[in-house]
């Protein structure tokens, strides 16, 4: 090779970044230019979940009929009409490849979206104990029950959790298992009851205390200002948790149930100034007004039964106007069923996964419909402290719904889908619980769509209708095994031990 080739050959590797051809006495020719290298992936920032056409029950019990409903990384964005959903509405064009963003949408026509339900306990929905974000399983059989049920989020024996299941993604997320943990428990339970003087008086000594130590400090609050040298007062002999009550970091949860142990624990909320969380409170309805002047919160269970004591003359004993008439005397109510567990042996409609029926045996002793609802979803979560999160579906809470065939406090209704989070969790067609129960017809819901690039968004619905409501005002043929046989249950004491109940 001459001077002059071996010079073009060098210039011709040095730009045009190629490598000359193995054989020298080869000529270099375009064939040989290498493939332009492929763009790099776009990391996913953003991710998006829209429901649209369902009946949505937005907070303060607006309904929706129709609605969008749409949510940014977890947290909703949008509710109403003419809302633009990213992908379907706008940059519908861009390639995939180029978007920094993934939208699924969810067509909930013909169905109803709710505020995903909250139970004030459970025990075992996630196969958990101790520390959820250690021993959680995303994988439970009884999480996938519990969705079923409608349950997004659950009281526990250290705090308050969200069910939030593993789900693949594409592309893949992680999962945060640190995430499904809401808030720590918010309670200090207490006992008042006539069985035990002692014990009465025991707290009493213990609310004294802290009360005189509440005014002192307080007092030394406004003194240091002026003398900076004066000394905090101690808080020798002081209960931390009477104080942390007093002081309204947390609140007080008894288990009462007898007329006078509810009145007792009345008087002694007035006296010392707190607000008190009653369980059980089966003889509520009798006391209601003194109830409600305490400020007191009930944690109730409609269909439990307790007989009057017939040596007394007094009004006692069950009624199934409870919840109503506390309701209406300004108390917030929770509807808790009988067992916080899922039990597949023989206590149907009793257990957690009917929290639903629950409250509906509510509304047939006179509670509204909306204060049924508010006693499943955003009560529990005030009550809990996680009102400003879940509840309810109001824009910038977090996107934990269920959609449903029909009124939710229907025993027929089944729950079709499960958001938490923003992401679908639960579809009651992939499930093997309840899918061969009243399954959805072709074309009847369509499933959630990830959207490719340059789809047209007219041709992401259905064909049809969707229907009308099967689940409306109990039409529909009958589902079967529906797990609501409330009458069978009447019979039953319904009697249970004083106790938080929570996992």
């Amino acid at each position: 090779m001459s001077t002059h080739e071996t010079l073009f050959a060098t210039l011709a590797v040095t730009l045009l970044g190629s490598v000359a051809p193995a054989d020298p006495a080869q000529p270099w020719t375009a064939d040989d230019e290498p493939e332009e290298s492929e763009k790099a992936p776009v990391e996913i920032e953003d991710y998006y979940f829209a429901v649209t056409g369902g009946d949505v029950h937005a907070a303060g019990g607006e309904v929706l009929r129709g609605a969008t409903l749409l949510a940014k990384n977890g947290k909703i964005t949008h509710i109403g009409y003419d809302v633009e959903i990213p992908g379907v509405d706008y940059f519908a064009d861009m390639p995939q490849e180029d978007r920094n963003f993934v939208t699924e949408t969810l067509d909930a026509t013909g169905l109803r979206v709710y505020p995903g339900l909250v139970a004030i306990s459970s025990s075992g929905l996630m196969g958990a104990s101790g520390d959820f974000a250690d021993t959680a399983d995303p994988f439970h059989q009884n999480l996938v029950l519990a969705l079923g049920g409608g349950i997004t989020s659950t009281g526990a024996s250290r705090g308050v959790v969200k069910l939030k299941r593993y789900v693949e993604h594409d592309p893949p997320r992680d999962y945060d298992f640190g995430g499904i943990v809401l808030g720590e428990s918010t309670y200090v339970s207490l006992s008042w009851s006539g069985r035990s003087p002692s014990g009465k008086a025991s707290l009493r000594e213990k609310l004294t205390a802290a009360a005189d130590y509440l005014r002192v400090y307080r007092q030394w609050e406004a003194d240091v200002k002026k003398d900076k040298e004066l000394e905090e007062p101690r808080k020798t002999g002081v209960d931390s948790s009477i104080l942390a009550i007093l002081k309204g970091e947390v609140r007080a949860r008894f288990g009462a149930d007898d007329r006078d142990d509810l009145l007792g624990i009345a008087r002694l909320a007035q006296e010392f100034g707190f607000r008190p969380v009653i369980k059980g409170c089966r003889e509520g309805w009798t006391v209601a007004d003194e109830l409600g002047r305490a400020g007191a919160s009930a944690i109730i269970t409609p269909r439990s039964r307790r007989d009057k004591n017939e040596d007394l003359v007094r009004e006692g004993g069950s009624s199934i106007e409870n919840a109503a008439l506390l309701h209406a005397a300004g108390i917030p109510i929770v509807i808790e069923p009988q067992s916080g567990g899922v039990n597949l042996s023989g206590i149907v409609g009793r257990d957690i996964l009917h929290l639903p029926v629950e409250a509906a045996f509510a509304v047939r002793g006179g509670l509204s419909e909306a204060a049924a609802l508010d006693a499943i979803t955003i009560e529990p979560a005030r009550m809990m402290g996680i009102g400003h999160r879940v509840g309810s579906l109001a824009v910038g809470k977090d996107c934990d719904l269920i959609v449903t065939d029909g009124d939710v406090l229907h025993y027929q209704t089944f729950v079709q889908y499960a958001v938490v989070d923003g992401e679908l969790v639960y579809d009651k067609e992939k499930e093997l619980f309840y899918a061969h129960i009243r399954p959805r017809a072709q074309g009847e819901v369509a499933p959630p769509e990830k959207l490719d690039a340059g789809e047209n968004p007219e041709e992401q619905e259905d064909e049809g209708d969707g229907g009308e409501d099967p689940g409306e005002e109990g039409e529909g043929e009958d589902s079967g095994d529906d797990g609501g046989d409330e009458e069978a249950d009447e019979e039953e004491e319904g009697d249970e031990a004083e106790g938080d109940g929570g996992a």
